[in-house]
């Protein structure tokens, strides 16, 4: 049943062939359009290639440790070269993402001129481009690590103390680190450019100088839409990219020391083939009829995620049964309270960001006296949102922990936790595709309105934009989420690897060294978010400068009559971009290796703990808070409130401003903080224990 996960991830990529077949042939739109489109793809193009050249430098240094700690005998040989091929697969897939969201925003809006379903179709095919490039190229690699890995074990001797179980995923987990690691840089990175253009052209195209949104005299319209590509197309595909894959080697690795054998390992790899042919069937059902409306697509994709987790649900029963036996089939209850959890999750997003209910609408309405009620309004409901995420996730921890066994044993109820994080992102080929829809439609909405046509097409484009709002906070969600799971499940294998190494580990709450930790790890994600934010502020201050320059010296500008500097900005965002990503990039990696090394194991596993904790919750609180407020804004330019223009949309504006860096900056990047700084201890761990200033 192992080949399944190949045969799956084959099919992924062959259906991901097809459907960018099919977008190309769509007409690509007017002289103009293309014109648009080319400066957009050639803006995202120019940034990529500077943030490889500066990631492959960190990429190089780190690979260099690692084979200097194999020549010392910590980790085996093919640590070093599994990072890297971790790294170049979530580089790989963020790539691609983008590659087809730049070629079919021109189509969609093309498309948008004639129906509502046909721009809808097009989008969601570049979205679900993204989403089965994810998950098939992360089931390629973990198919073929897993294959080369048996192989070579199966005829050289293992590393000492080891199974060849544990040392197939020991050695898996490098590989997913450097998924992380990219990913964090791609977040980060993408997220400070794209925030930073997208402020930047608002305070002063919107609030200062008057003009409409996208408005081609505007400087710093080009360098919004690349931003869009880089880091909601590029930066989110290498994050839930590392996502995917994290939880499916963190539950492979749980598997040896849960005495399930082979057949554990099988589980998560047979699953995540499950998931890929239940995506593909429900994306047959996202279809649209009627008026541009929230709750007409909002219906369209709800249909296609139901429908992929259903067929999830009843595929999964007999391969539990048939692999791991009757005795365990307590698993596949954890495979549902996974798929239960990441729904709740879902809907709970929804219902705090879309403008169909009433928080948002509250926070809309807070814009009729000023920005600052505006602002007061989203951190009160994003504060707010974290209610029921919390909840959700802490029943998804008991049931699948006592489903799969906790009572009688730790590490298998642990493994059932490994298991529900699998089957929450098991429908990521089809709820990636909803969430990487979204930046399609918008860049879509920004090449009418520079194009020049008619009303109903942008209307048509906003419709889509608007529900990417929510649906790309649904996706951070399920990241966020599965994060949780996954981080707990990672650092209960790092208790595990410390125990095989010999060490005695204390995890009282009484203990000192954990209390510290905890302290420090509870402190990490404000550090990190406080670094990002600052890096969006002052990038964004850049842009606001420059913008500001060029409607003052561009004789004619303001009139339509010159062309502004476009390729100035896009300069601008990158240069800055990639300077700011590095320090919070380095604290993830650095931190968990200090205070392991300083203040002992035990403090360690505190720090993962606070930071698994506070990073969740303050993750969703800044997902929640910006997208609120960015659909409040949409919410006011339907027409409520005064609609464009208006005082409470210049209010609005300011409080999506304020939400930029919440909801795509650092909020998404802490899901990747918390299991990277996990992976980082677990890789490490032999390392740690040897040299620990704490014995």
């Amino acid at each position: 049943m192992i080949l399944l996960a190949p045969i799956g991830s084959v099919l992924a990529l062959l259906f991901a062939a097809y459907l960018i077949s099919t977008i190309l042939k769509q007409d690509e739109g007017t002289e103009k359009m293309k014109k648009i489109a080319s400066w957009v793809r050639e803006g995202s193009l120019a940034y990529i290639k500077r943030q490889y050249s500066t990631v492959g430098f960190f990429f190089l240094v780190v690979f260099l440790l690692l084979f200097l700690l194999v020549r010392k005998g910590y980790l085996t040989m093919f640590v070093p070269f599994a990072f890297l091929s971790g790294g170049f697969f979530s580089a790989f897939s963020g790539f691609l993402g983008m590659w087809i969201a730049t070629r079919a925003s021109s189509r969609t809006t093309s498309a948008a001129r004639h129906s509502l379903n046909g721009a809808l179709r097009i989008a969601f095919s570049s979205g679900t481009v993204m989403g089965l490039v994810v998950v098939g190229l992360g089931l390629l690699d973990l198919s073929a690590w897993y294959f080369i890995l048996n192989w070579y074990y199966s005829t050289h001797a293992l590393p000492l103390h080891m199974t060849k179980i544990a040392a197939i995923t020991s050695t898996m987990l490098t590989f997913e680190m450097g998924a992380s690691l990219y990913a964090l840089f791609a977040r980060v990175g993408g997220g400070i450019f794209t925030k930073a253009a997208d402020v930047g052209a608002d305070l002063v195209g919107k609030v200062e100088a008057g003009i409409p949104e996208d408005d081609p005299r505007n400087p710093a319209v080009i360098a919004d839409n690349v931003g869009d590509n880089v880091g909601d197309i590029a930066g989110m595909g290498a994050d839930l990219y590392e996502s995917y894959v994290g939880s499916i080697v963190a539950t492979m690795a749980l598997a040896a020391v849960a005495g399930l054998g082979l057949a554990g390992v099988t589980v998560p790899l047979i699953l995540a083939c499950i998931g890929v042919i239940s995506s593909i069937i429900g994306t047959f059902f996202v279809r649209s009829k009627g008026e541009p409306s929230q709750e007409v697509l909002l219906k369209a994709l709800r249909r296609g995620v139901f429908i992929s987790a259903a067929a999830i649900a009843v595929f999964s029963f007999p391969v539990i049964k048939y692999t791991l036996g009757m005795e365990h089939i307590g698993v596949y209850g954890a495979v549902i309270t996974g798929l239960v959890c990441g729904i709740l999750i879902g809907l709970s997003t929804e219902f705090f960001t879309s403008y169909k209910y009433g928080p948002t609408r509250g926070v809309a309405s807070e814009a009729l006296t000023g920005p600052a009620t505006v602002i007061i309004a989203g951190l009160s409901c994003g504060m707010g949102s974290t209610a029921i995420p919390i909840l959700v996730v802490g029943a998804a921890i008991f049931g699948s922990y006592y489903l799969a066994g906790g009572a009688a044993s730790f590490d298998s109820g642990v493994y059932g936790v490994g298991i529900a994080a699998v089957g929450m992102l098991s429908t990521l080929g089809i709820t990636l595709a909803s969430d990487a829809y979204g930046p399609v439609a918008d860049n879509a909405g920004g090449n009418a309105q520079m194009a020049g046509e008619p009303e109903y097409v942008r209307e048509r484009t906003d419709a889509l934009d608007s529900l990417g709002n929510t649906t790309a906070a649904t996706g951070k969600g399920f990241a966020i989420g599965s994060a949780a799971l996954t981080a707990l499940a990672l650092i209960a294998a790092y208790r595990d690897e410390i125990l095989l190494l010999g060490k005695k580990i204390d995890l009282s709450l009484l203990n000192p060294h954990v209390l510290v930790g905890l302290f420090i790890g509870g402190m990490l994600p404000f550090a990190f978010s406080s670094l990002t934010m600052r890096a969006v502020g002052r990038a964004a201050g850049k842009i606001v400068v420059e913008v500001r320059r060029q409607f003052k010296e561009i004789v004619g500008l303001m009139e339509g009559k010159a062309e502004a500097d476009y390729a100035r900005c896009v300069d601008i965002a990158t240069v800055t971009a990639q300077k700011e990503m590095i320090l919070p990039s380095l604290l993830a990696i650095l931190t968990p290796l200090l205070v392991g090394l300083l203040g002992g194991v035990a403090s360690a596993v505190g720090l993962l703990t606070g930071a698994l904790v506070c990073g969740f919750v303050l993750a969703v609180m800044m997902a929640n808070s910006g997208g609120a407020w960015d659909n409040a804004k949409k919410y006011i330019e339907s027409g409520k409130h005064g609609g464009k223009g208006s005082l409470a949309h210049k209010a609005s504006v300011v409080g999506d401003t304020v939400g930029d860096p919440f909801k795509d900056t650092a909020g998404p990047s802490l899901n990747i903080l918390i299991k990277l700084m996990s992976m980082v201890s677990v890789v490490f761990a032999s390392f740690v224990v040897a040299n620990t200033l704490i014995k």
